[in-house]
């Protein structure tokens, strides 16, 4: 679900508003959900930590991100408290059901998942492609047969390379692959390919751009990506009435020209170019 930045992601996002109810509740959680949507006074984000530009630590030991930043206006606007909370991808849906967080926001892919979770609108287009190291032979996705590939445990590309419905395509391309590893993160990903234990890493385009950039001339994207998705933010179902809270804010930020704003803080990622919302 999460997890496409060749960057040529376009934030799509309709001006409908969705209904729906209210949040669930847990006695251990720190977050709001004890509370109705009207006395809300926090708002619990679970994200991936190692997931720049959307979520991820700064130099200074700060949670930032895109996702956050929009996180934090939603907040300002309500009148509510960020909980930035990070998680284990892996145990996202475990964390979201039991009322710990109140949705998913970090790059989280929609597509094909769009009857399991409370959909916000789509926000970003995003493509899913391969890495290889610069100097590496490999130039097509062709090349990839024999070849070890890695990619994030329970990440959209993993599903892109072994979902079995209408994925003819991609699941010959992953066949002929000597192996598919999983790993818990991008950041093992990256490393694993760097020491010679990876060929090639299946991951999101605005991931791989910022890898592409902070370490000039190492990394090289292949041309043809794996496929493309859209991001949501994702809460609970039956939590359709916070989902549309949030969304009216949302709405809100990009008639006033904010989300383009904060959208613009990482055009070093190209993600101005790959907001769809409002467009």
């Amino acid at each position: 679900m999460k997890k496409f930045f060749a960057f040529a992601m376009t934030l799509v996002m309709s001006a409908a508003v969705l209904s729906g109810c209210g949040s669930t509740s847990s006695d251990n959680n720190t977050s709001s959900n004890n509370n109705t949507d009207a006395e809300r006074t926090t708002f619990t984000v679970g994200f991936d930590a190692e997931y720049p530009p959307y979520g991820y630590m700064d130099e200074n030991g700060e949670y930032v991100g895109f996702d956050l930043d929009l996180a934090q206006e939603v907040c300002n606007r309500m009148g509510w408290e960020l909980v930035k909370q990070p998680i284990n991808w892996d145990s996202k849906d475990m964390e979201l059901n039991s009322g710990s967080i109140d949705c998913i926001w970090n790059g989280f892919t929609m597509t094909g998942r769009e009857d399991a979770y409370a959909w916000s609108e789509p926000y970003v287009d995003n493509s899913i492609v391969f890495i290889v190291m610069n100097d590496s032979d490999i130039q097509s996705k062709e090349d990839l047969a024999g070849k070890t590939v890695v990619t994030q445990a329970d990440s959209s590309a993993l599903t892109a390379l072994t979902s079995e419905e209408d994925n003819e395509e991609n699941l010959a391309l992953a066949a002929s692959f000597a192996s598919l590893e999983q790993v818990p993160d991008y950041n093992t990903a990256f490393m694993n390919l760097e020491s010679g234990m990876a060929d090639a890493i299946a991951v999101d385009i605005g991931v791989a751009q910022y890898q592409l950039d902070s370490r000039d001339g190492v990394f090289r994207m292949l041309e043809e990506p794996l496929s493309t998705e859209q991001y949501a933010i994702g809460f609970a179902l039956g939590n359709e009435a916070l989902r549309d809270q949030v969304q009216e804010v949302l709405n809100e930020m990009v008639e006033d020209g904010t989300f383009m704003t904060i959208a613009e803080k990482y055009s070093d990622y190209n993600l101005d170019q790959m907001v769809c919302l409002g467009k």
